[in-house]
């Protein structure tokens, strides 16, 4: 008796044991390690003051020149504060901790950089004592980018 050819399960039922993938605005494939969902999916309950910040009072709800963009967002081996699919843009905000990591974010923001995704940092002291200099700062770099 010949054995049966199940297709694979989902990789939201954990029965997909390679890396899923996420399909890019320009149609550019992005892959994710599968075990960061959980830990982005417990990051976006319990965000900091400065992404809980940047979340509520300008990137929710498409009110950023009308961009969905979402929170802790798992790319490749690594999780993004926020990612922007049309763009391919991944905003971080650094907290003190990354201070005494520049070379990890450096290598960091290289890898993404190779998967086409753009990536632009801000401090927890620029969001949080100047959220309109940020805003400014996303539009003009944003209307500086092609819309695919």
């Amino acid at each position: 008796m010949s054995p049966t050819l199940q297709p694979p399960k989902s990789p939201l039922s954990g029965g997909l044991s390679e890396s899923p993938l996420i399909r890019g605005a320009r149609g550019g494939v992005l892959p994710y390690g599968e075990t960061l969902t959980t830990r982005a999916r417990r990051n976006r309950h319990n965000p900091t003051p400065a992404e809980r910040k940047l979340w509520f009072e300008i990137l929710r709800g498409k009110r950023l020149k009308g961009l969905k963009f979402t929170r802790q967002k798992p790319l490749d081996n690594y999780i993004v504060d926020f990612y922007c699919a049309e763009l391919m843009l991944a905003i971080e905000i650094d907290g003190d901790t990354h201070a005494r990591q520049r070379a990890y974010d450096e290598i960091r923001t290289r890898r993404l950089n190779t998967l086409g995704v753009e990536v632009i940092r801000y401090t927890n002291s620029d969001v949080l004592n100047n959220l309109e200099g940020v805003y400014q700062d996303l539009c003009n770099r944003i209307s500086a980018k092609k819309l695919p």
